[in-house]
């Protein structure tokens, strides 16, 4: 598969050959599932909490004798059958964070990026930089790109002034190459990578 390279202003400059085994074969959705789905968990607060038995407000009397009163027998007014009581099992603070195999974070990355170049909405560039940080001047830059939505920016090591020129452009992300997941690449309508991302992807996911 050959895909062309652009440059800043949408001209054709050349092309780059990409690896069948690694954007060809069969897109492995499941892949991209469990990926987006660990990416999401790990992103979760996990903050909830409910109050136990011995967190609740309440005395700790017995409030009656065990035996001889003709009612339910009851050690506190705190117990969980009771109105106001603690609740038993409930929800606790905890991380939801778990990890997947490299070569399933792997998998999903490509199935990704293939997915992606399949449905046309892959743009390889020769270079993404500007000349001063200036969100209107990267703003235009990615308008001549064809970014219109939510936009994927790619490079191997992003510069600083493209960095502070985005950061207030609403659904543009920016990444380097070695820090991309299939969620990413899921969320945006448009990936922009540069020639040297791709070739080190490629490397990467080979």
């Amino acid at each position: 598969m050959t895909v062309d390279v652009v440059n800043q202003q949408n001209e054709k400059v050349g092309s780059v050959d990409l690896r069948d085994d690694v954007f060809g074969g069969r897109i492995k959705a499941d892949l991209i599932h469990e990926s987006v789905v660990r990416a999401n968990a790990s992103e979760r607060r996990g903050t909830h909490a409910t109050k136990t038995r011995a967190m609740v407000s309440g005395t700790g009397k017995k409030p009656w004798r065990q035996k001889g009163t003709g009612r339910a027998r009851a050690g506190e007014a705190r117990n969980p059958l009771w109105r106001k009581g603690g609740t038993t099992f409930g929800p606790q603070p905890r991380s939801y964070e778990y990890q997947l195999p490299r070569k399933v974070e792997k998998g999903a990355l490509k199935a990704a990026l293939a997915q992606k170049l399949r449905d046309g909405s892959v743009v390889v560039v020769d270079a993404l930089s500007v000349n001063e940080i200036k969100t209107k001047v990267a703003a235009q830059m990615l308008q001549r790109l064809g970014v219109e939505r939510k936009a994927l920016l790619v490079d191997v090591k992003p510069g600083d002034k493209l960095a502070l020129s985005v950061r207030n452009i609403e659904g543009v992300r920016l990444l380097p190459s070695n820090q991309v997941s299939a969620r990413d690449v899921m969320n945006a309508h448009r990936v922009v990578l540069t020639q040297a991302a791709i070739e080190k992807l490629q490397e990467a996911l080979g």
